[in-house]
């Protein structure tokens, strides 16, 4: 990939480099993850702090975080696409570094849950705004390319992250956590407001009133070339939030190795870093549609055989392992590449369009994981079974979206989708 430097688009004179920009880009996405991941390792010792019998509910730590972040992924491209992509990213940021201080000294677990969901909700901005700034630099293939150059730095952190947060619990009470996750946010918006510029158009800004709110909003489900790609990218994701939520038991409790948790869990969601760098360097050639298409086949034969696994190698870790991560290795050939085909038909009102899309993607992967949490039996049976519905629903989503035709790469254009006059 070529370097490049983003501009400004307002005349500030900011600009930033583009392999700078892909890491900032990717820092910023990183956040909502580590305020995932790194809270793993803690679930048995917040159980433990608020006596929380049922072993499924201290999952909801992670779930309703997960699902207000759906919810709240609706508002920031509203705002942002009428006030700039900076300022609505600095209330995210601020509302990520009070949310985490104020997690620390929750004093039952309620207030807790209400602290994540407000967390999730006022955060959701650092999933949605990533897309929206490049939507407004790039197009096309360049963008799914884009795209998988970040997720293999975001990726990085579900690596990392319970290693974090089992170190950070080596020294201090699972409180330092959050503690840690509001020192990332601090750092992330020092640098964003030092170096990243504004992307979006003057030209291109919206104005907030209900009728351009009636009309952005929906605008996803309403065109069939995008839809199919939204709702089955959230259907694929949820079974990996599923596989999130219950992974501490899964995996310390069923297969027992507690202790090698971070190492397992940071081993399997590497591979995603792997195939995100490998679309990076095949998408432009062969077409996001071809490589999504391909990989989404091949997660339905994975689960197949992970289902099979499940019943016949039940106690197995060495199959269960490498099949997961085969698993989540194809997720970075569909996740990057199912965006920027979502992404397409919207140019002028991308912040609006990135945001439902995020919402949904977000909203169907939470509820999803919740559930698949919470019907956790012990085996990794429910979990096999959910990846393998999920992926076979997603196959005749994108059907529908192609018009049932797989494996096509239409002409390169850029598209503008109008607003309402």
């Amino acid at each position: 990939m070529t370097s490049q430097t983003i501009k400004s688009a307002d005349g500030s004179g900011r600009q930033v480099g583009q392999r700078e920009f892909i890491v900032l880009m990717a820092a910023l996405m990183s956040l909502n993850a580590l305020a995932i991941d790194a809270m793993l390792p803690a679930l048995d010792e917040i159980a433990s702090a608020f006596a929380i019998d049922d072993p499924n509910r201290r999952q909801l730590v992670v779930g309703v975080y997960l699902l207000a972040t759906g919810f709240g992924a609706l508002v920031p491209g509203l705002f942002a696409d009428r006030y700039g992509r900076r300022p609505v990213l600095f209330v995210s940021l601020g509302i990520y570094l009070v949310a985490s201080l104020l997690c620390m000294i929750a004093p039952t677990f309620e207030v807790l849950l209400g602290l994540r969901a407000m967390q999730g909700f006022g955060t959701a901005g650092l999933m949605v705004l990533p897309a929206a700034i490049i939507r407004d630099r790039f197009d096309g293939d360049r963008m799914a390319r884009l795209l998988s150059m970040i997720f293999i730095v975001f990726m990085l952190v579900p690596v990392l992250a319970p290693t974090m947060g089992q170190a950070v619990l080596s020294v201090a009470s699972w409180e330092w956590i959050f503690f840690a996750l509001g020192l990332f946010g601090l750092a992330a918006a020092v640098w964003a407001w030092l170096r990243m510029p504004e992307t979006l158009d003057p030209r291109n800004r919206q104005k907030i009133d209900p009728r351009t709110i009636a009309y952005n909003l929906p605008l996803t489900l309403r065109t069939r070339s995008s839809v199919g790609y939204v709702l089955g990218g959230g259907l694929t994701f949820g079974g990996v939030f599923g596989y999130i939520n219950s992974a501490p038991q899964l995996i310390g409790g069923h297969f027992g190795a507690e202790e090698q948790f971070p190492l397992i869990f940071g081993a399997s969601a590497a591979t995603l870093a792997f195939s995100s760098f490998a679309n990076s360097r095949i998408v432009e050639r062969f077409g996001a549609r071809r490589v999504s298409h391909t990989a989404l086949i091949a997660f339905i034969f994975v689960s197949l055989v992970q289902v099979y696994a499940a019943e016949i190698h039940a106690d197995s870790l060495a199959w269960f392992f490498p099949l997961i991560s085969i698993n989540l290795c194809l997720l970075g050939f569909l996740g990057s590449n199912f965006g920027s085909i979502a992404m397409q038909p919207f140019f002028n009102s991308a912040g609006a369009a990135s945001s439902v899309q995020a919402s949904i993607r977000m909203l169907l992967g939470a509820v999803m994981g919740i559930v698949i949490g919470q019907f956790y039996d012990g085996t990794a049976l429910p979990l096999a079974i959910a990846l393998l519905a999920s992926s076979l629903i997603s196959l005749a989503l994108v059907l529908f979206s192609e018009r049932g035709k797989l494996f096509t790469r239409p002409r390169q254009s850029r598209y503008f989708t109008e607003g309402p006059r």
